[in-house]
Parts: structure tokens; C-alpha cells; sequence
């Protein structure tokens, strides 16, 4: 087992304690020995969504493993490697993900608080300057993109980007909907525009969203806010629905909107994130008959030890503007304020800055 000569014993992290509260700051949680297929990162960099957001919201439903870390993309450096670990190795930048790749599948941890008290975590987390990770959840950082943007290849690009790239057949005559223009949508909307397709429709409410994303590509923005975005839809395609809608707000209405704009005869509708505990929804089974067709997407159909070096590539070329996507910076003290601003959709992706002070 390789490792540093000093490694840290402790460390701080956001803790979700009680559902539906502000993550509390906890220092001195106690590292514990690293089992087989973990190994130990010092984080760089960790990302935000509305996963984590609606985990600390309580909007998954009941959660019997409070308090636990939360956060599961990220980036940092390794410091030490427990047994059997081969892939990476100690000192490497690495990229932290929660889709499963290539390496052992550890279990999570139990982290103890400075009270004694037990915190739990799954295979990933990234809010704490150290963490606990499974083999299977990292990723070398690949050679053209930086620490701080690398953050993307956790979750939004293999997921947005993934769904495109994986799951649906774009070609120079498609038409699509990206519904949705956070993270995971301007993701599937530059993935999509690498293909150049026949016409490439943004939706959102705030219109800083769709003004990026008419500058990442997109032929056409709608504003659902102010117009009916079903009847602007059929409108520019002359009544028949589109191709293709990535559908990625995570509202359940906006996967019924989006079913809606899909056309007969071979359109699909694929959701990225899944609503809240509890909302479901109502589909019309004569469109299905009539040849639409509707799935979600587990991550994008990622395969990341794969996948990365190709987006990384794509960056390198200019076709991944991954500069765009990052909006805002926050420093870990500072979680509850980004959780926030997302809640509102002040951003579009934020980074925690763990050097940050």
C-alpha cells in the first residue's frame, strides 16, 4: 500500500444531520483505516446539482443513513491507496463520479464525528477536504482539462452529454428539445451540436440560461415562462414534435410537456433526473400506441474510464465549452449559501473550492 509519509487523520466536511435543515461544517471527523478497493483523496474541487439538493431538501423521501456526507462529483489528489487498488495510484489527480467504472466496488464508510458519533457515506462523496472513495468511483484526470472544470466529468457531462453521446441516434436531419438548461442540459445541448443536427431547441425560464444557450449552439430558445413551449415547439416543426427531447429540470410536469412535443413514429423522450419523492406522471397511452416512446437514463449510459478521455479530447478541440458551465464558486464554508442559489436557479453549475477560505 502506497502512501504519503504525513496523512491526515482528520477532517472537515458538510453534513447533511437532519433532512430539510442547512448542512452543518463539522471539523475533526475521524478518517478510519482504508478497507480493500478505497482509497483516500484529498478534494480539490466538488460539484453541485439538484441531486444533492433534493437529498438535503428531503425530497428522496425517508433517509435512515443520517447524518452522512453528501456531494458525488469532484475532483482531488490521491494520498494514499488501501488493498487490492491498482487503478490509480498515490499522488495521481483523479476525477470522483458516482457512476460505477473499471475497480474494485467498495462499500461505503462510517466517518466518526468529533462527538463520538457515527457519519455515514456511500461509495463517493466530495463535500469534505478529504474523502473515502471506492475504486470504482475515480477516474485519472485526463490531460487537457483543468482540476477545477474536470469537476463536469462527475456527473453533468457523462450524464447529459452521455444520453446523447450513448442512448439516443442523432443525425445531420434530426430535430431536438433540450428541456432544461442547468448543468445536465447544456450538457446534452453541446453534445447534441457536435453533430450539427437540422434543429437544436433550448427551453428554460430564466432567460441568462437561454441566452447560453443560444451562445453553446442552439438554433432556437424558447422561454416557457412567457410562451406555451408545447405549441412553440409544434409551431417550428410545422405540427408534427420533434425527433428527440432530453428532458433535464426534473419536474414531472416538464416530462409530460416534453412527451407531448415528441413526434409520432419513432420520437423519443429521455428524462436525465428523476422528481421528487412521490410526484409521478400521466402519460396519454394512445401516443405511445402511436409510436412516441419515453425512458429515463441512468447516468447516460456511461462507461467512465472511457467516456472521460473522449469529452477530454472534445475539449481539447474546442467542441466541450466547459468554461461556460461553471457560473459561480463557492468555498465549502459556504455550501448552504450555493445550495441556495441553486434552489432559486441563480446558477448554472457551482464549484466548491475546498483551498477556498
Amino acid at each position: 500500500m502506497g502512501t504519503f509519509t504525513m496523512l491526515p487523520t482528520t477532517t472537515s466536511g458538510a453534513v447533511l444531520t437532519q433532512l430539510g435543515k442547512p448542512l452543518e461544517i463539522i471539523d475533526g471527523i475521524r478518517l478510519p483505516q482504508l478497507k480493500k478497493g478505497q482509497l483516500l483523496v484529498e478534494v480539490h474541487y466538488a460539484g453541485l446539482c439538484h441531486s444533492q439538493l433534493k437529498e438535503a431538501r428531503g425530497e428522496r423521501g425517508e433517509d435512515p443513513y443520517v447524518p452522512h456526507m453528501l456531494g458525488h462529483e469532484g475532483t482531488g489528489s490521491v494520498l494514499s491507496v488501501g488493498p487490492g487498488v491498482d487503478k490509480v495510484s498515490v499522488g495521481d489527480a483523479v476525477v470522483l463520479g458516482w457512476i460505477k467504472g473499471k475497480g474494485l466496488d467498495a462499500m461505503g464508510t462510517e466517518y466518526i464525528g468529533p462527538g463520538g458519533e457515527i457519519i455515514n457515506a456511500g461509495a463517493v462523496t466530495t463535500f469534505s477536504r478529504h474523502t473515502i472513495v471506492s475504486e470504482n468511483r475515480v477516474v485519472k484526470l485526463p490531460p487537457n482539462t483543468p482540476m477545477d472544470l474536470a469537476v463536469l466529468y462527475g456527473c453533468a457531462l457523462p450524464t447529459g452529454a452521455g444520453i446523447v453521446f450513448n442512448e439516443i441516434d442523432i443525425k445531420a436531419s434530426s430535430t431536438i428539445v433540450i428541456f432544461g438548461l442547468g448543468g445536465i442540459g447544456l450538457s446534452a445541448l453541446v453534445a447534441a451540436k457536435t453533430y450539427e443536427p437540422a434543429m437544436l431547441v433550448g427551453i428554460d425560464i430564466e432567460s441568462s440560461k437561454l441566452e447560453l444557450g443560444k451562445q453553446l449552439g442552439a438554433t432556437h430558445v424558447i422561454n416557457a415562462n412567457d410562451t406555451d413551449a408545447i405549441e412553440a415547439v409544434l409551431e417550428l416543426t410545422g405540427t408534427t414534435g420533434v425527433d428527440f427531447v432530453v428532458e433535464a429540470s426534473g419536474l414531472a410536469n416538464i416530462i409530460e410537456q416534453g412527451f407531448q412535443m415528441t413526434r409520432r413514429n419513432g420520437g423519443q423522450l429521455v428524462f436525465a433526473t428523476h422528481p421528487k419523492a412521490g410526484d409521478m406522471i400521466k402519460l396519454d397511452p394512445f401516443e405511445l400506441i402511436c409510436g412516441k416512446s419515453i425512458r429515463g437514463s441512468w447516468g447516460g449510459g456511461s462507461k467512465p474510464d472511457i467516456d472521460i478521455p473522449k469529452m477530454d479530447l472534445l475539449y481539447k478541440d474546442g467542441k466541450l465549452p466547459l468554461e461556460a458551465f461553471v457560473s459561480h464558486t463557492y468555498s465549502l464554508e459556504n455550501v448552504n449559501m450555493a445550495l441556495s442559489d441553486l434552489e432559486q436557479r441563480k446558477i448554472v453549475r457551482a464549484l466548491i473550492d475546498m483551498g477556498r477560505n
